[in-house]
């Protein structure tokens, strides 16, 4: 790439924000029309045993994982350049911010994406939940909470002897390259996913297929503009490679519970001048007026707020767990649930994991006090 100068940057960057907002609204259309929610995918299986849900979820994971797996065989992109890169595993974080998430998004009625998608519908109880999740989750980022965090639960890892990735170990298992062994697993992996998605003939309707492989595509468009388009080799400034708007300085895809944290601090703090508008914070915006467009457009937007007061200690209650689990588990539904996963990340299956079981005993418990 040739020599990039400032004015160019700018230009670049306001392109990044762009593609990323554009991009983001999409998804916010798609959550809400597709009803598209990890917490109701697993409740729906739980109480119903009704997979539908969880189907759109994995096939919006194997589009995402099949996208990012062929863009880094082909050498656009290297996970080793992913927020999910560390080369220890902190497996205590992972699974017990995965653990209160859960827990947290089913008090909280949905997560943080459609904590989103339901206030931009008119929800006021979901801005209360979305308050509390940014206060707990800066909290957990700079306040006290990360003094613990980091202290007692980060350190508490393992190194990984071939790396972060699935990808690493199946081309160490077979002597083959990092890029074919990341696009060769990403291929096993969804082919799998795909296999038990089309499984089930009612689920195979234009309805879940736009829903599903929909998101699967955003996430891998968040991809290739955070890690290919919005990448300048040598910073006209530092000389450094960077990856424009990113708050981690690393390529970043759709995540929510640390950037509207960034949003309630720099509505607070901005004149400070230390604030900045990152990606992340750009797709939570997109996923407002995305999802809030929708509703205009169907006629279902309406106000809607508590009617007592355990229903809005619940919620509270909720937005703080997913908050402080959110941060723990470096990740959402979507933070690690699908952007995490399509990059094949050991820490994102754990953090997964956690998520998955900390919403199945919520919502065990929930039944049984039905």
């Amino acid at each position: 790439m040739p020599f990039i100068t400032l004015d160019e940057v700018r230009d670049l960057t306001y392109q990044v924000w762009a593609a990323s907002f554009a991009l983001s609204a999409l998804a916010g259309v798609l959550i809400h029309r597709g009803h598209f929610c990890t917490m109701g995918a697993i409740s729906d299986w739980l109480v119903m045993r009704d997979a539908t849900r969880l189907r759109q979820w994995a096939l919006a994971l194997a589009v995402a994982m099949l996208g990012f797996g062929l863009m880094a065989w082909a050498g656009w992109l290297s996970p080793l350049q992913t927020i999910y890169a560390s080369p220890q595993l902190s497996w205590l974080s992972a699974l017990l911010g995965g653990s209160l998430f859960g827990v947290g998004m089913v008090l909280a009625s949905g997560c943080s994406s459609k904590s989103l998608v339901r206030l931009a519908a008119g929800n006021l109880k979901s801005l209360v939940v979305l308050l509390a999740m940014a206060v707990a989750a800066m909290a957990t980022m700079r306040g006290l909470t990360a003094v613990w965090r980091v202290q007692y639960l980060d350190s508490v890892s393992v190194d990984l002897a071939h790396g972060p990735f699935a990808g690493q170990w199946l081309a160490a298992l077979l002597g083959l390259s990092l890029p074919t062994g990341m696009g060769l697993c990403a291929l096993l992996v969804s082919l799998v996913l795909l296999a038990w998605v089309v499984k089930e003939r009612s689920f195979n309707t234009l309805f879940n297929w736009i829903a599903g492989a929909g998101l699967g595509c955003v996430v891998v468009g968040l991809w290739w503009v955070s890690g290919v388009f919005g990448f300048v080799p040598e910073h006209p400034e530092t000389l450094a490679p960077v990856f424009l708007t990113t708050h981690s300085g690393r390529m970043e895809a759709l995540s929510f519970t640390a950037p509207v944290a960034y949003w309630l601090d720099a509505f607070m703090y901005y004149s400070d001048g230390s604030k900045r508008l990152t990606l992340g914070m750009v797709t939570v915006a997109g996923i407002l007026v995305g999802s809030c467009l929708s509703a205009l457009a169907q006629g279902s937007f309406r106000w809607e707020g508590f009617s007592h007061r355990d229903d809005l200690v619940r919620h509270i209650v909720g937005g703080t767990l997913m908050g402080v689990g959110g941060v723990l588990a470096m990740g959402c539904t979507f933070g690690q649930g699908l952007s995490g996963m399509s990059t094949l990340s050991l820490g994102s299956f754990l953090a997964v994991l956690g998520i998955f079981a900390g919403t199945t005993a919520a919502v065990q418990w929930q039944l049984r006090q039905a």
